[in-house]
């Protein structure tokens, strides 16, 4: 059985990344994949500055309902909790956050309070590496009103099984419907860190992104997914609906980017791309449920 952690209170990003600089790990994995551990918390609120200003980043539009990516905000320090403490054996810094699938099973209204779910379960042999899932999920009472599954990648030996089967596989191309131009600032990781208590040092400034192989800081994905769902915001189905995302190249900030889009029967392809169209930062589909 994995250890069950229930927060009484959202503790300090800060406190976590200096956990994740200081914990000493074991490195040992289970030889199969499970449950490695879960966190909850029951009657998270909303902060109304905080959600207002997580909309002017994003570029949200107002509203009495949250944003279809906003409750994963409210389970950051969740999944921070899981992957610091002892239940995941690995360095938290140098995950890699490759996929990203929300279902929104009805609208949350900004006033609700929530009660927030988060499992960690893994490891799971990928193609690059190892893979591991957080599986969050949210209630408003006894009602289940959202729920996501967070992807992460340690690099490392991949399976040689999982790179014959999706080896040379890539992501359809469609004909958009609308291409819009975006220009990324280079403040971007810093205005998102302070919206959604994701700090890592990737995202912030230069200097501190080199550190960890990249030349210049990178946008959050999860931003760059926020800012998509903003941009399909009129599109978006009343009812329920699931949003995937794939996150394929790091989008180097400062940035230009295309935002691509096709709507069909009901569905929504969608892709960021560098500013020739060509190469892609993000594939993600809206499908009706």
């Amino acid at each position: 059985m994995s250890k069950t952690i229930e927060l009484k209170s959202v503790p300090s990003t800060l406190s976590y990344y200096l956990r994740a600089l200081t914990a000493r790990k074991s490195g040992q994995l289970p030889a199969e994949e499970g449950e490695l551990g879960r966190a909850v918390l029951k009657g998270r609120r909303v902060d109304a500055k905080s959600l207002d200003a997580y909309r002017a980043v994003c570029g949200f539009p107002a509203g009495d309902s949250l944003p279809a990516t906003y409750p994963f905000v409210l389970a950051v320090p969740l999944h921070m909790e899981l992957l610091v403490s002892d239940s995941f054996p690995l360095p938290v810094l140098g995950l890699v956050h490759v996929r990203n699938a929300i279902t929104q099973y009805r609208a949350i209204g900004r006033d609700e309070r929530l009660d927030i779910d988060c499992t960690l379960t893994g490891p799971r042999p990928a193609a690059k590496g190892l893979e591991f899932d957080l599986h969050t999920r949210v209630s408003a009472g006894e009602t289940p009103v959202w729920e996501c599954v967070t992807t992460m990648l340690r690099r490392g030996k991949g399976s040689r099984a999982r790179k014959k089967a999706g080896g040379g596989k890539k992501a359809e191309e469609f004909a958009p419907d609308s291409v819009a131009d975006w220009h990324v600032p280079a403040d971007t990781g810093r205005r998102y860190a302070r919206v959604s208590g994701d700090s890592n040092p990737i995202h912030l400034y230069a200097l501190t992104a080199r550190m960890f192989g990249f030349p210049r800081a990178i946008a959050h994905g999860m931003w760059t997914k926020a800012h998509c769902l903003a941009e399909l915001e009129r599109l978006l189905p009343d009812g329920p609906f699931k949003v995937s995302v794939a996150f394929k190249l790091p989008v180097l900030l400062p940035a230009d980017v295309q935002f691509q889009y096709r709507a069909r029967n009901g569905d929504i392809d969608f892709c960021v791309k560098d500013a020739a169209g060509k190469k892609p930062h993000l594939t993600g589909l809206v499908e009706l449920l």
